[in-house]
């Protein structure tokens, strides 16, 4: 943070301007709900260094699901989340936008090729949708209903919520947050030190959060590098709206892999895994996935279905990576920052960034322009809490 002399806002009287640092999915919902808000009238402006949606926000899978988070404190979010992803469908024509719809949820053990070679199929469930035409190791198991379970195509639903917020929209890097008498009054940007004056500053940067001080001086964020695939079948009307977890073992005795299979109304299949730590690199856009986890998606994906193989009858869309956003509780942070005024934070999301980012959003909107959340009680996320840990740890 950097103290800073006072600079004039040039905003209307009684008008709020405020700055959201990062321009994925939990950036975009915050633009949005911030923009819905007219009472007093409030503009945004969004600093992104790449690209909108360039990370994790659209590569993501984008599975929802209304009950899973059942039973932990991200219930509350989670269930608020899904239910605002219904409501923003219907007003953004998401179907139609960005592939939002309900999906079945299917858990699938899969053999891997070798072992399925010599066994037998056991496709006698009916809860199999033809076109999984793999050897499965038992039956299959429903998980999630078209009433509990559905999906959006994460880039695409990022970067609808963002034009419909209608943020400014800037390509920067932010250096440092502008700190007046304890209020968070802007931020600089990297080269040019440009320095755009803000009422609020909101910081939704990923796994590159702990770039800037006021988050690494209080809590850590770690990236875990998740890869996928997205391929085009031959025949696409004959992938139906089931999402798949897997339970594959590449071989006898080896580590079991919780794959994931998303068709998509585009006509696209997205599968998913082979996650590991990593070091987040400075740029977003040189993320790329590593040739093994690679190679082991397709096997899987092959495995799974005859529609899937690679290039004989599947045309390979995107080989890739990106890294979520973890902290070290496993629960997101959301909330402002103990000890600087109207600097807010929300990061930490890991695998259901696309899931909770409009009950995030939604939430933060509130306790920025009003105070206080409704949307999603927030306390189980306060950034506060790392200040009770430090003391408790003597740092």
């Amino acid at each position: 943070m950097a103290a800073s002399p006072s600079h004039p806002l040039p905003f209307q009287s009684g008008s709020k301007h405020i700055v959201v640092c990062g321009g994925g999915v939990i950036g975009a919902c915050t633009a949005y709900f911030l923009s819905q808000n007219q009472n007093p009238p409030t503009s945004v402006t969004v600093v992104e260094k790449s690209s909108p949606a360039c990370a994790a926000s659209g590569k993501a899978g984008g599975f929802l699901a209304l009950d899973w988070c059942d039973g932990g404190p991200m219930f509350s979010l989670a269930r608020a989340s899904f239910k605002l992803h219904k409501s923003l469908s219907q007003k953004l024509n998401g179907e139609e936008v960005y592939g939002y719809r309900a999906v079945t949820t299917l858990s699938v053990p899969v053999l891997s090729e070798r072992v399925a070679s010599s066994s037998a199929s056991l496709r006698g469930s009916n809860l199999l949708p033809d076109w999984v035409d793999g050897q499965t190791a038992r039956p299959p198991k429903q998980i999630g209903t078209t009433e509990t379970t559905a999906q959006v195509h994460p880039r695409l639903f990022t970067q609808t919520l963002l034009s419909a917020s209608e943020a400014k929209v800037i390509k920067g890097e932010v250096e440092t947050i502008i700190v007046e008498n304890g209020h968070a009054t802007g931020v600089v940007l990297k080269g040019n030190k440009e320095v755009i004056p803000a009422d609020a500053v909101v910081l939704a940067l990923g796994p590159w959060s702990n770039r800037l001080s006021p988050i690494s001086e209080l809590f850590s964020v770690s990236g875990l590098k998740a890869h996928s695939i997205v391929l085009r079948p031959a025949e696409p009307d004959k992938i139906t709206p089931h999402a798949l977890f897997l339970s594959y073992q590449p071989a006898p005795g080896a580590k079991m892999l919780d794959p994931e299979v998303y068709p998509r109304p585009t006509g696209e299949v997205y599968i998913c895994g082979m996650s590991k730590d990593a070091e987040v690199p400075e740029d977003p856009e040189s993320i790329t996935g590593e040739t093994e986890s690679i190679e082991m998606l397709h096997k899987i994906a092959g495995t799974v279905s005859s529609h899937l193989k690679r290039d004989t009858v599947a045309e390979v869309i995107a080989e890739q990576a990106c890294f979520l956003p973890c902290t070290d509780d496993g629960l997101p942070v959301i909330g402002e920052l103990p000890g600087v005024k109207n600097c807010y934070v929300a990061t930490g999301h890991s695998c259901w960034g696309i899931l909770n980012g409009p009950a995030t959003g939604a939430s933060l909107a509130e306790l920025i322009l009003e105070g206080k959340s409704t949307t999603v009680d927030l306390k189980p996320f306060t950034p506060a809490r790392f200040v009770k840990r430090r003391t408790r740890l003597g740092v």
